[in-house]
């Protein structure tokens, strides 16, 4: 069987046994349909939603003549950019309800909620917003992104219950009509995006978010495979409880299902608390996939130069960490024991240095002083997430704040965790991928071979994700004998699969 993956910005072939399985998202196991994509569908379907919201007041009965308002609305990372996209359909069906209720629109602020994330660019902006928004907006200074160091904008709440230093986005708090635009999509960190993810990871500071994105969190059993019922997903809800309790006032949540192409399947408004397990009902028929008969012993993938957080994801070893971690995390369920990766990368030596200032200093740094495996890295956290040179470029060179290469980090030991081996493919700087404990081949076959030989047998199971890193993810699982069984990680609230 003859497969090509992602390699670079191009593709690389691999000849694999044919009785290799392979997994495209929304085509081996088809999403459930998506709502009707014209605008008018899509935003009459959003409007029902958010007039008839789980759990608290509508928007017209929260807002009036003289309320100050922010929607705050997630970075390019997540949920799509097409002109019909959750966000742009959103964001003009809940200023058509404030309008409705009295708000100026000189009382509204755009804000995006890239939390360490790169701040928005001007052209990301109008990717996000597109041009009626953007240009309704923007010239009059009513859209900024989320300055995670900027304290003249922050505020510090204090502690949780459970210790966790929350602070908070001072515009955010500041208003008298919060609204959370999100996407109920799946995600390795928690389970889903949306809901109280968005407000504990997009408008805090990195203190909040090194409650949650660390090896004490991530490195739990209840992390992998990925889990709604995890302590990563409650730090998630009571940080933004708390940040609820010390505003005064709720988050007016519009989340919605995407299946694989970013599209809307159903809309759900209203409080995150209520409205977060009733969103997870129909993601989870959509992500959640009872496919696999069998556990996998070998997984087959590529990874472009860019996805996900940049140009560069799929060639800094860092975040490359991350990204074949994140897979682990979400097929944790279908892997065996002794499970290997076998993965294209162009490897070439290009860290993005503009993008992730920080990180060639940390990849070198695992290099020396006793650093055996990622976390010991984890000593360094507070002295980089303070570095003053790192934090401007953060500020205003649109590059991660420093505290983010700790929580890839974290996630990237993963990869070792639960993986004999992984093999990168075809690498121009294998010395590189080297430095990271990964095994480098110069082919596909070649590393397979070498697989048999040393941690899978002749026969193994393999798994091909041809289109990893290009679509959205699912989380694959085992297929269920008991098609009528309801379970989650031992959770009897939602079913792990529709």
């Amino acid at each position: 069987m003859k497969l090509e993956f992602e390699y670079g910005q191009g593709m690389m072939s691999a000849e694999l046994p044919d009785d290799t399985d392979v997994f495209i998202p929304g085509e081996t196991v088809p999403d459930p349909p998506c709502l009707p994509q014209d605008w008018d569908s899509l935003y009459h379907a959003t409007l029902e939603s958010v007039r008839n919201p789980i759990g608290m007041p509508a928007l017209s009965a929260l807002a009036h003549k003289g309320s100050r308002a922010v929607i705050i609305i997630p970075d390019i990372v997540k949920g799509g950019n097409q002109p019909t996209s959750h966000r742009k359909v959103a964001i003009r069906v809940c200023l058509d309800e404030l309008y409705g209720a009295g708000v100026e629109k000189k009382d509204v602020l755009l804000l995006i909620s890239n939390g360490l994330h790169p701040r928005a660019t001007v052209p990301e902006m109008k990717t996000i917003l597109g041009p009626d928004l953007f240009n309704e907006f923007y010239p009059s200074g009513q859209i900024t992104s989320h300055d995670s160091e900027d304290y003249e904008h922050l505020i510090d709440l204090g502690y949780t219950a459970n210790g966790d230093h929350v602070i908070m986005n001072k515009y955010v708090y500041d208003a008298d009509v919060a609204i959370l635009i999100g996407h109920t999509q799946g995600n390795p960190y928690g389970g889903y995006s949306g809901g109280y993810k968005h407000c504990s990871t997009g408008i805090t500071h990195w203190r909040s978010i090194a409650a949650h994105h660390v090896p004490q969190v991530m490195h739990r059993q209840d992390f992998v495979p990925v889990s709604t019922n995890s302590e990563m997903r409650n730090k998630f809800d009571q940080q933004g409880q708390f940040m609820e309790g010390k505003m005064g006032k709720k988050f007016f949540c519009c989340d919605a299902v995407l299946d694989t192409k970013s599209r809307q399947i159903e809309i759900n408004s209203g409080w995150a608390k209520e409205m977060q397990p009733i969103s997870w009902k129909m993601a989870d028929k959509r992500t959640y996939i009872h496919w696999a008969k069998k556990k996998y012993d070998v997984v087959v993938f590529g990874m472009p130069t860019n996805f996900h957080y940049g140009n560069g994801m799929g060639t800094n070893p860092i975040q490359m960490m991350q990204a074949l971690s994140a897979q682990v995390i979400r097929h944790k369920r279908i892997l065996s024991d002794h499970c290997v990766f076998i993965v294209s990368s162009i490897c070439d030596g290009y860290f993005h240095d503009e993008r992730w200032p920080y990180l060639r200093e940390l990849y070198n740094l695992f290099q020396h002083d006793y650093m055996q495996i990622l976390p010991d890295m984890n000593r360094y956290g507070e002295y980089f997430a303070t570095n003053e040179d790192y934090i401007r470029k953060y500020r205003f060179a649109n590059a991660f704040h420093p505290f983010h290469g700790f929580s890839m980090m974290s996630c990237g030991h993963i990869a070792e965790m639960h993986t004999s081996a992984i093999y990168i493919v075809g690498a121009r700087e294998p010395g590189i991928a080297r430095g990271m404990g990964l095994k480098t081949r110069a082919t596909f076959e070649e590393a397979l071979e070498d697989a048999k030989r040393k941690f899978v047998g002749e026969n193994p199971n393999i798994l091909a994700l041809p289109q990893t890193f290009t679509t959205a993810a699912v989380h694959l699982c085992m297929k269920d004998p008991d098609k009528n069984s309801t379970f989650r990680d031992g959770a009897s609230d939602h079913p792990c699969c529709g």
